[in-house]
């Protein structure tokens, strides 16, 4: 069969692959651009009533503006989605909680708490307008050659040419191991639970988490419906304790859950159904190689303690459009390496500081130290009360800082 010639290649029409499809289509000079969108699943999901997706993102002002920069972001919020104006953190193991609230900024919420397939059927709804994007969908990339450009066999049968691949295909990106990419990884020894519940009591607007020493809690905001309250839960637990929740029955498990999350929101009345995730921290050594560039969590995937990993994704989205804009704008071409490592340079540094904040936050939280505990507490007392910190704080959470 013939190869199909295309000047970008983008493997994964996620969250993050169909947003840097959009992003670079927009662009004034684009439109001349031939950009192969590739995605190994067989279609999109759609929920809607009680009926929640399981899989939700926490949005950062930061990716908000990327989503309304390719167009996207009124519809999705038309769609569903639940804004939330305050935190609520807490040590279970101590006494000591710390509160975040959007007044702190002067802002009208601190973000949004989102469906994953709602942004994601948003943005193909996008990609359809815009002749540039040939969705390739479902074929999987079986076989990769890289010389002067990447050649990639499909397993339908295709091969395709293009000057420049993007692996957007997630923390088992095939892109990343069939390319060869060297990366540093381990277990965190913990699986995450994640479900859609509805509570006795409402939300109030609230991202609430707890931790325990077992692993992180925490309770996202959804929108009310019919009157019921919801809430995504992603319980972070270590292995004996995930796989001996997951064995719970519905009611047992809502007791557990419950009580886990001291009632903050009084009774859990209802478990959809749960999904068990190993977790563990894969992060790329370089993100770059001639021809080839990894983007989201095909370069770098963390522990979801802090929602950040979608929001780095759509950073390194927003990084790379920008650098092929630039490339587009002086007429060099795409496959010039110094369009990849000015990336690089934007993206890894950044990257790597909030992974190794994530691990200092698990290894705190997960001590049994008594020490550790009491000055962690004193610690989280302290900071409540320092409110320009807090200022801080909140700003570099929303990706304003």
């Amino acid at each position: 069969m013939d190869t199909q010639e295309f000047d970008i290649a983008i493997v994964g029409a996620g969250l993050v692959g169909a947003s840097l499809a959009c992003a670079i289509a927009q662009q004034d000079h684009a439109q001349a651009l031939r950009i192969a969108l590739i995605e190994a699943g067989e279609g999109t999901h759609y929920f809607d009533g009680e009926n929640f997706d399981p899989r939700v993102v926490a949005l950062t002002q930061a990716s908000q503006n990327l989503l309304s920069h390719v167009g996207v972001w009124d519809e999705v919020l038309q769609t569903r989605a639940c804004a939330y104006r305050d935190m609520h953190v807490w040590d279970g193991e101590g006494t000591a909680e710390i509160h975040f609230n959007c007044a702190d900024v002067r802002a009208s919420h601190l973000g949004h708490i989102t469906e994953n397939s709602v942004i994601v059927n948003v943005l193909r709804k996008k990609i359809a307008q815009y002749s540039q994007i040939t969705l390739i969908q479902p074929a999987r990339i079986s076989a990769l050659k890289n010389a002067n450009g990447v050649e990639l066999e499909l397993d339908n049968g295709n091969k395709i040419y293009a000057s420049l691949l993007i692996a957007a295909d997630g923390s088992q990106s095939s892109v990343r191991d069939l390319a060869e990419f060297e990366t540093r990884e381990w277990d965190y020894g913990h699986k995450a639970i994640i479900t859609t519940v509805q509570t006795e009591l409402p939300h109030q607007a609230t991202a609430w988490q707890r931790f325990m020493r077992s692993g992180p809690l925490a309770f996202l905001p959804l929108p009310d419906v019919n009157g019921k309250h919801f809430c995504s839960i992603v319980w972070s637990a270590k292995i004996e304790l995930a796989d001996e929740l997951m064995q719970l029955n519905d009611a047992d498990f809502c007791a557990r859950l419950g009580f886990s999350f001291e009632h903050k929101l009084g009774n859990i009345i209802h478990a959809a159904e749960r999904i068990a995730i190993p977790l563990r921290q894969r992060h790329a050594k370089t993100y770059i190689q001639p021809h080839i560039v990894l983007v989201g969590d095909a370069a770098h995937n963390i522990h979801p303690l802090a929602g950040q990993g979608v929001n780095l994704g759509l950073l390194d989205v927003a990084a790379l459009s920008q650098e092929i804009e630039r490339a587009l704008e002086r007429k060099i071409p795409l496959n010039d390496f110094s369009i990849l490592r000015r990336y690089q340079r934007q993206r890894l540094t950044s990257n790597l500081t909030m992974m190794g904040a994530m691990e200092g936050f698990k290894r705190l939280f997960g001590s049994e130290s008594l020490m550790l505990t009491w000055l962690r507490n004193s610690g989280m007392r302290q900071l409540n009360s320092l409110t320009e910190l807090k200022k801080i704080i909140i700003k570099t959470a929303m990706g304003l800082d």
